[in-house]
């Protein structure tokens, strides 16, 4: 029973975790949120203790920032950590696609088509209007990129791009609009560079791709 219990709260904490963190990368916690233990206790169904422990380990994902004895808060949102954040991750993205590019075999290559054909699809709608689409496709863009990067041979990297990738996609759902044309378009490039196995080319492209949507949430005024 006490292994039953335990299995359970795990669960509950394990539950709490991904739906506040989601609400973060989301922006249905804004940033700047004070984070307050019983209101979330409320919210999520999780012990204070529970949520103390999700709250530092979100800090330690710099989505949120511990204010020592006065609590929590949802990490800020600036230009200059938008920057940051798309240094890192080109950094870590560009390295993981080059060796996913050398090693990469014909699972890896299902997976990037796989990924990109439902990436398209949803592009597609999204350029008709269909805003609703929005969130799915934010799940299928860290799809395609991820599956880009998986055959790189190191989980450490692949979990580290993905915390990574999650900080720049929050600032995405913080503007509140989608890019348009010109990202299917990257998207299409990035496919077709990884099917050719051109590194250089990729990466090269890849940060353009980045910068070009730094530059768009940038442009629409609510960072």
């Amino acid at each position: 029973m006490a292994d039953e219990g335990q299995q359970l709260d795990e669960g509950v904490a394990d539950l709490a975790f991904r739906r506040i963190r989601g609400d973060i990368i989301a922006g249905t916690l804004p940033p700047g949120r004070k984070l307050k233990l019983d209101t979330l206790k409320a919210q999520y169904g999780a012990s204070v203790s529970t949520l103390r422990e999700i709250l530092n380990r979100l800090a330690s994902e710099s989505l949120v920032v511990a204010e020592g004895q006065r609590g929590f808060e949802v990490a800020p949102a600036s230009a200059e950590n938008l920057l940051e954040v798309a240094d890192l991750r080109l950094l870590l993205e560009s390295h993981a696609i080059r060796l996913s590019l050398a090693s990469g075999d014909l699972d890896w290559e299902g997976r990037v088509v796989a990924a990109h054909h439902k990436l398209s699809v949803i592009e597609a709608q999204l350029l008709r209007g269909e805003i609703e689409r929005t969130a799915q496709w934010v799940r299928y863009d860290f799809t395609f990129h991820n599956a880009l990067i998986s055959a790189c041979g190191s989980q450490t990297l692949l979990a580290l791009h993905a915390s990574v990738f999650d900080r720049f996609i929050r600032y995405h759902m913080l503007a509140a609009s989608f890019r348009g044309a010109d990202v299917m378009s990257d998207h299409k490039a990035l496919f077709e560079l990884a099917m050719e196995r051109n590194a250089d080319a990729i990466v090269a492209k890849l940060a353009t791709h980045i910068r070009s949507g730094v530059d768009y949430v940038l442009s629409t005024g609510r960072i």
